[in-house]
């Protein structure tokens, strides 16, 4: 017990005395919250960029259907020829210019609908113009035949769904997409932090065998109680690194966009959009659906499958480390180790958004190697207690169990030099 002490507290004073890791605690929240504040910086000037766009329409029924609003400003050039129009809307380089061709005698819609610009138009421009001169034409269309298009607008039936479990307690539409945003960001920062951290002691055992200090350490120290030591210096130098970022960054944050008055948060807060939103029940109700997500489960269950998939990769990458002899000889055991990481994302996007209760989002929060992602997008949805209790009990019998094999591959690997070893051999050394 006493040597194993002694590794942690050399892996994590070696650690964070380290330059780098040093910088890199401070630096990066600094690169963080500079990302954070250019991204809001350059979305307020977006906001207040407003477009141009001229409009050609041979028709003379669609030009007045087009409405400004707040990033784009329609301009009718119907009366000039269109190369007219088209040389103007270049010279004072407006954003495009929209030309509509003649009706079409017989099926009555424009033979062309054209947009000339120096840029492809975004996605919301396109459907804009569309939907526009759709509905115009669909208006128009039901007046020639006869239709009273005022008492079909009348008679338009709006239709909503109130969900409710049988409790009666209620909730959004939107509910589960807040679902998925949380419980999504959850898993992949905890996919980022096991990569990141599990490196970090992949790294640092090929550091020592490359420069022969394991075959000192060896002789004092069971490579068993070695192992863990690293994993555990290794993981209580990042959480420190972790918590300084979220103490600097939290700092950085508040203090810049009280300086430069930007708000980096773009969505409204539950608070402010209660009160603005008062007398409109959906809103209210969406308010709600935030506010009734299990924060603290979310936090605590957060906490236990970042300890528990993080000891379970680091193991994994430990092993790697002490099989080779140097960080580019890792890329043939890499895939296999990243594989269930990507694997759980995507089963968690594809999969438990879809049917968070279903076979296959089950099972993945059950399988160790991706119940720590799986399970963390599966909470917010609201998951029995027992099903988490199993996913953790599985979870660390399952690290006992691989960081029991890592041990006996980090046993006789920390000593081989000179070979890259196949899967063939750390199969046979498994067995010594």
């Amino acid at each position: 017990m006493r040597n194993l002490k002694l590794i942690i507290s050399r892996e994590y004073l070696a650690r964070v005395r380290n330059k780098t890791f040093i910088v890199m605690t401070f630096l990066s929240p600094l690169i963080f919250v500079g990302m954070i504040m250019l991204i809001a910086y350059l979305s307020m000037l977006n906001s207040t960029d407003q477009k141009i766009i001229g409009i050609h329409d041979d028709t003379g029924i669609f030009a007045e259907e087009f409405k400004d609003g707040e990033q784009v400003q329609y301009l009718d050039l119907s009366e000039k020829d269109l190369q007219l129009a088209r040389t103007q809307v270049l010279e004072n380089e407006y954003f495009g210019l929209i030309h509509i061709s003649p009706l079409n005698s017989i099926s009555g819609k424009p033979d062309t609908i054209e947009f000339f610009g120096k840029e492809t138009p975004g996605f919301g421009t396109i459907e804009n113009i569309e939907k526009t001169i759709s509905d115009k034409l669909t208006r128009k269309q039901l007046i020639d035949k006869g239709i009273d298009v005022s008492e079909i607008d009348k008679a338009r039936a709006d239709v909503s769904v109130d969900i409710q479990n049988f409790s009666g307690e209620k909730s959004s539409k939107m509910s589960n997409y807040i679902k998925m945003f949380f419980g999504g960001a959850a898993g992949y920062l905890l996919m980022m932090f096991i990569i990141i951290y599990g490196n970090m002691v992949m790294r640092s055992v090929i550091e020592e065998k490359t420069n022969r200090i394991i075959e000192i350490i060896v002789s004092s120290v069971k490579p068993f109680q070695l192992l863990l030591g690293k994993v555990l210096g290794t993981s209580l130098a990042g959480l420190t690194q972790f918590v300084v970022w979220v103490i600097l960054g939290s700092v950085l944050l508040l203090g810049l966009s009280t300086f430069l008055g930007i708000d980096p948060m773009a969505a409204q807060t539950p608070a402010t959009m209660a009160m603005e939103n008062a007398g409109n029940p959906k809103i209210n109700q969406l308010v709600i659906d935030i506010l009734k997500l299990p924060y603290a489960s979310l936090l605590s269950f957060f906490v236990i499958y970042f300890i528990g998939g993080y000891f379970l990769y680091s193991s994994v990458y430990a092993a790697i480390g002490a099989a080779v002899d140097s960080e580019t000889d890792t890329q043939q055991f890499m895939f296999p180790v990243i594989l269930p990481l990507i694997l759980g994302i995507y089963v968690g996007f594809f999969s438990v958004v879809e049917n968070p209760h279903g076979t296959v989002s089950t099972i993945f929060s059950f399988i160790p190697f991706t119940s720590p992602i799986v399970m963390l997008m599966r909470i917010p949805f609201g998951v029995p207690w027992y099903e988490i209790l199993i996913s953790i009990i599985i979870l660390i019998g399952t690290n006992f169990a691989v960081l029991w094999l890592s041990a006996k591959i980090y046993r006789v690997g920390i000593l081989m030099y000179g070979k890259k070893p196949s899967y063939k051999e750390l199969y046979k050394w498994l067995k010594y």
